[in-house]
């Protein structure tokens, strides 16, 4: 056998990479967690003052502080022995509204790794594993991730680039918002177009009860509701718009959702469906990005699928040409691509 050692270098190189970020990600959780990140955006601190200030053990916040300056997430001063934050480093890891903010994406990833030995155990049997069955910080961490990307796109970009739907909105509108998970997508809309009326349904009852306390807390209860139902058979006709926000691909079914969708529709009513970024073809995914969404893909979007009837199994990296049979095969005549994200695609689908 003959082994080329630039090759393997380059194998071993990413290796390391990838070692050290998989520690990385329960030390981001921590930081999260604890408040270490928001406390150090306040100003440069000792280890022993970070640890005064969050009620933590200096011991441990020393050695996570030298865990965050080594992968570059921390500023650290030599001079002074005390650790900082960077004005990009507080976005992106400090500021829960940052449209950068990354902690939720590492609660995302450890949450799903906690199902390994059930995923493994599929991988021979074939059966699903529920959303529902995964850690609840997989939920949390989900709600984190995909927020800061809708903050910053569905009401500036995503809804404007849909055909009449933001002017429907502003004048009061009837919208469902389906797979909501959290509420996150559902109560931005509700915040933006006040005159509006909004149902998020998610067949998950601790998503749902998360949601609607949410809603108090952000003060749309009077106009969001929040109920428990499948895709396939949520309640209610004659809506303006509906929205699924990356969740299609996770439906067992998700052609026949798309027909539920088509006859809960207005006569010109329009349904946007977020997916991930994707190309047709495999190869047209094998970068940064598909890596991320193939192996979340394994671990929860086809597990979730297979746990369903039908079990069509999708995946986060389908494609636009996959996903306009299952939107057309449910009956709608009109799909476009209507905007994209370097993480995101949205769809738009009339009658």
């Amino acid at each position: 056998m003959a082994i080329n050692e630039e090759k393997l270098n380059h194998l071993l190189g990413r290796f390391v990479a990838d070692f050290g970020a998989t520690f990385h990600a329960g030390l981001v959780v921590i930081g999260e967690s604890l408040g270490l990140y928001k406390a150090l955006a306040g100003g440069a601190l000792t280890s022993a003052e970070l640890a005064e200030r969050t009620g933590t053990d200096e011991r441990y916040v020393r050695e996570w502080l030298n865990s965050q300056a080594a992968g570059e997430y921390v500023q650290y001063d030599a001079s002074t022995g005390r650790y900082s934050l960077s004005e990009e480093q507080a976005f992106a890891l400090a500021d829960e509204k940052s449209p950068a903010y990354l902690p939720g994406a590492f609660l995302l990833a450890v949450s799903a790794l906690r199902a390994v030995p059930q995923i493994a155990e599929r991988f021979r049997t074939g059966d699903g594993f529920g959303w529902h069955e995964h850690d609840h910080g997989l939920f949390r961490g989900t709600e984190l991730f995909f927020r800061p990307g809708y903050a910053a796109n569905l009401t500036s970009s995503w809804i404007p680039s849909l055909d009449g739907v933001e002017a429907k909105l502003k004048a009061g509108a009837k919208v469902a918002d389906v797979g909501c998970g959290l509420g996150a997508s559902t109560i931005l809309m509700a915040q933006t177009y006040p005159s509006s009326t909004f149902v998020g349904y998610d067949y998950h009852d601790g998503s749902v009860e998360m949601a609607r306390q949410r809603a108090e807390e952000a003060g749309v209860s009077d106009r969001v509701k929040f109920e428990v139902a499948r895709a396939k058979d949520y309640p209610g006709a004659g809506y303006d718009f509906v929205a699924f926000f990356d969740c299609l691909h996770d439906m067992g079914d998700p052609r026949g959702a798309a027909a539920h969708v088509r006859e809960t529709l207005a006569p010109d009513g329009t349904w946007m469906v977020v997916e991930p970024f994707a190309g047709d073809r495999v190869e047209d995914n094998l970068n940064p990005v598909g890596r991320i969404y193939y192996s979340a893909s394994t671990l929860l979007c086809t597990p979730a699928s297979k746990s369903q009837e039908v079990g069509l199994a999708l995946g986060a990296q389908a494609g636009e040409s996959r996903l306009r049979e299952v939107v057309t095969g449910g009956g709608f005549s009109r799909f476009r691509r209507a905007a994209e994200t370097p993480f995101n695609i949205v769809y738009e689908a009339k009658p």
